[in-house]
């Protein structure tokens, strides 16, 4: 009698589970989000809060704007000034934590928000010196 069975297929090691995605937008959906390039003019620790920096950005308006981040622990203040970022300008004013944050800094990681292991997180930047202001499409 001979053994026919099949052997095991190997299990990859470092294989990550499947990236969750968001419901579909339409084009128009998105063709309102204000995409510039800012430079980050000061950053400091977010007075109430363990995980947040302020950051105040040139966005070429003349007028600085505030944004607050939860990059505190992946970034260190000093490290920032002076690095182009990219921002979502035209996302409404709120109030983080007792500080207004107007915009949103784009950022990648690479694990979902939430999940207990060290995550790796990543600002967006050009890959080249452009006025702050600058529309990104």
């Amino acid at each position: 009698m001979s053994d026919q069975s099949q052997p095991e297929a190997p299990v990859k090691q470092d294989a990550k589970p499947e990236t969750q995605t968001k419901p579909g937008i339409n084009f128009d959906e998105f063709a309102r989000v204000d995409l510039r390039v800012a430079r980050i003019l000061e950053a400091v620790s977010h007075p109430n809060a363990d995980r947040l920096l302020k950051l105040q950005l040139d966005d070429g308006s003349g007028v600085p704007r505030q944004i607050c981040a939860g990059i505190k622990g992946h970034y260190e203040p000093i490290e920032l000034v002076g690095r182009l970022i990219v921002i979502v300008a035209n996302l409404a004013p709120r109030q983080i934590r007792g500080e207004e944050s107007r915009g949103m800094l784009l950022a990648a990681s690479d694990q979902a928000k939430g999940e207990s292991a060290e995550r790796n997180v990543i600002l967006l930047s050009p890959m080249s010196e452009i006025a702050p202001g600058s529309t990104v499409s």
